[in-house]
């Protein structure tokens, strides 16, 4: 969103992930870096995560719905609200809008892709407020924001008031966010509509700007990847993907197409560490290779790609490339645990396969003892047989050269 020009501001419901974790969480992630994914199903496999920035363990499963939810009596000019007047957005009574104060018609909606300018006021279910922003600026679509705001504000009227009822599900899931909002908190938003526009053409945006807006993007991934939400953080890494590798027609200085380069390959790596989760192997690995493409050496990136093929059960292209990563780095203890169990677990594949030759082969156990060719055979043919058979053969064709030479 380069309306705005301004990096999300901290805590606030409707921007990225950016200040708005929960204390341990921020300790593991810096929305400045990219991540990794390790995590490890077995019990009894304890890496050491400090090697490489985890964040694995960050997200939680979003909490089961609560049917039993429903919207509040009073609220913020719904005294005496008749419930008739709730519109379920979704059908599932999770998320409510009520118009408060009507717009200017259904014509002037905003459509997805504009950037929108609302005014904000969120509280929880006793009535504390938790945020308001007097012009809060997002791409509408984008996912840039709460989806409660996301799919609500499309319904807006210019100009329109209304009272949106979220369940945590649309909001701040089983995380919540720290310190005001609890874990599977339900918030009631205030929203009026006071500008739509078209968002800003890519191509015109200076390096600076185009920086700025691909790491907004990133950065909201990144926070969908804290919430466990792997889909819509693919959907933000993608859109800054596509922001970095939009046409320009402004000139960048080698900085910035550094920087931009910079952002590409972080978006990258997140985006590998998304499709993992999601088990998209193909696409995790395409993701891995363009990195590649571009750092050779990027250790996250032969990580996780050693880490497809081993999900994949290819333990032989692996392993090299989990040597390659500890080559650059030796002292790297999450490495050196990855790849001590790819070798464990190629050695148990060979033999595999090598029982299995044996039994397609027969009996192996006198393999090693040399036998005469005629014990291998379950028939053999005398000698003076085979002379036999070979006179009569020629015999009879003597006997047909003569019968043809009297004729």
């Amino acid at each position: 969103m380069a309306s705005s020009g301004e990096e999300p501001r901290s805590g606030s419901p409707g921007r990225a992930g950016t200040g708005t974790e929960p204390a341990a969480d921020a300790a593991q992630l810096d929305t400045g870096e990219d991540f990794e994914v390790l995590e490890e199903e077995e019990e009894d496999d304890e890496d050491d995560l400090s090697e490489l920035p985890p964040l694995e363990d960050v997200g939680r499963p979003p909490a089961p719905p609560r049917e039993d939810a429903q919207p509040p009596e009073q609220g913020a000019g719904d005294a005496g609200g008749d419930p008739q007047e709730w519109l379920d957005v979704l059908g599932n009574g999770l998320l409510k809008k009520k118009t408060l104060v009507p717009g200017k018609g259904a014509d002037s909606r905003p459509q997805k892709g504009q950037d929108v300018t609302i005014r904000l006021k969120a509280t929880l279910e006793d009535g504390t407020v938790v945020e308001e922003d007097p012009a809060l600026t997002f791409t509408l679509g984008d996912c840039d924001v709460l989806q409660a705001l996301d799919l609500c504000v499309q319904l807006l009227e210019m100009g329109e008031t209304a009272l949106i009822v979220s369940e945590a599900k649309y909001c701040y899931g089983a995380q919540g966010r720290s310190p005001d909002i609890p874990p599977n908190a339900s918030l009631t938003l205030e929203v009026e509509l006071l500008a739509a526009r078209d968002a800003p053409d890519l191509e015109l945006l200076s390096g600076k700007e185009k920086i700025q807006l691909a790491n907004r993007k990133r950065e909201r991934g990144n926070f969908f990847y804290q919430q466990a939400d792997y889909v819509l953080a693919i959907n933000s890494y993608d859109i800054a993907l596509r922001i970095v590798g939009s046409s320009s027609k402004v000139d960048f200085s080698p900085d910035e197409e550094a920087e931009l380069l910079d952002v590409k390959v972080k978006c990258l790596n997140n985006l590998a560490a998304s499709q993992l989760k999601l088990d998209h192997f193909k696409a995790a690995l395409k993701s891995c290779n363009l990195v590649l493409e571009h750092q050779p050496g990027n250790i996250k990136a032969l990580f996780r790609k050693g880490k497809v093929l081993a999900q994949q059960g290819e333990y032989r292209e692996a392993i090299p490339i989990l040597k390659a990563a500890l080559k650059l780095e030796p002292s790297n203890k999450t490495i050196h645990a990855e790849l001590s169990k790819l070798v464990k677990k190629h050695a148990d594949q060979r033999n595999v396969e090598t029982e299995m030759y044996r039994k397609m082969l027969g009996n192996p156990s006198a393999a090693s003892t040399p036998r005469k060719c005629k014990d291998k055979l379950p028939w053999s043919i005398p000698w003076k047989w085979l002379f036999g058979a070979t006179a009569i053969a020629l015999g009879g064709v003597a006997l047909s050269v003569v019968i043809a030479a009297r004729n």
